[in-house]
């Protein structure tokens, strides 16, 4: 299942750190990347557990690959009370699938499962794809657009070295009315941008790097009901365990730092980051 990340399974999980003082949420991870298992392995109830023992009781387990997706559904199943699915072809997957058309009808038909929430990540991805496959990117990114406003889902962006084009694209198309962009890593300017078209921003552990001052910059002005918290695990371990596997339980050292530069309490915005998940991704008890 996670073949092509295996250079992140040897990696050792990050320490455990002190729980939050309320329940939180983590809006987007992958958790078959972490263990490379089924669903139902006790290697993923460990991982979920251990999310449960410092706070974490809300889980989005998201999609990459039409394969991918179909093991959210899965799991979201399994866990029926705290994980729901995101499904989606991943940027950089969708322009070198066998069957471009073929993918997007099992995302289109997963869209319809009551435990999938969201359609993502999907989006643009300049850094990996090259230019000759951009018009097929763009066209995926399109599509899952569509899916998402006909299924009334929100909408999950993975956004890198396209920030301007993203943006036009939504304008052009219309965006959902629950967009959010995962793993922001824009600037002010671009949040002001963001936050004046209602649009969700994401923040993981990448905003407690020392070379990303950009990012602290752009929590510190987003308004509370605009804001989401997520690990992205097992990628992007925040400081000071940057390296480590990472896991939905390193949840509360984002939200840790993310209460420093907002200069907010931290069980106040632990708690409106969950009511927001809530809010975007609906009930994840039902």
């Amino acid at each position: 299942m996670a073949d092509r990340h295996n250079r992140d399974l040897d990696r050792q999980p990050a320490p455990l750190p002190e729980p939050l003082p309320v329940p939180c949420i983590d809006s987007h991870a992958h958790l078959e990347i972490v263990t490379n298992t089924e669903p139902d392995d006790p290697q993923i109830r460990k991982v979920i557990e251990e999310a449960f023992s410092v706070g974490i009781d809300r889980i989005v387990q998201v999609g990459y690959s039409a394969e991918q997706s179909r093991w959210c559904v899965r799991l979201a199943e399994i866990w029926n009370k705290n994980i729901v699915a995101a499904v989606a072809l991943h940027p950089n997957e969708a322009p070198v699938v066998s069957d471009l058309e073929a993918d997007l009808a099992v995302i289109e038909e997963l869209s319809k499962h009551p435990r999938v929430r969201a359609i993502g990540e999907t989006g643009l991805d300049f850094f990996r794809t090259p230019p000759e496959l951009r018009e097929k990117q763009k066209y995926s990114f399109k599509r899952h657009i569509e899916i998402a406003k006909q299924r009334n889902k929100a909408l999950v962006i993975h956004d890198r070295d396209a920030h301007r084009e993203v943006l036009d694209l939504l304008d052009e198309v219309g965006a959902p009315e629950k967009t959010v962009f995962h793993c922001f890593s824009g600037d002010r300017e671009m949040a002001e941008e963001c936050i004046a078209k209602g649009y969700i921003l994401s923040f993981a552990g990448t905003v407690t790097f020392k070379n990303a001052p950009q990012l602290r910059e752009a929590v510190a002005i987003v308004p509370i009901n605009q804001l989401l918290v997520e690990t992205d695990s097992p990628f992007l371990a925040p400081t000071p365990h940057r390296g480590s596997l990472n896991t939905p339980a390193q949840i509360p050292t984002i939200v840790r730092a993310i209460a420093t530069e907002r200069g907010e309490d931290l069980a106040t915005l632990a708690s409106a980051l969950r009511t927001n998940g809530e809010r975007i991704f609906g009930s994840f008890e039902s």
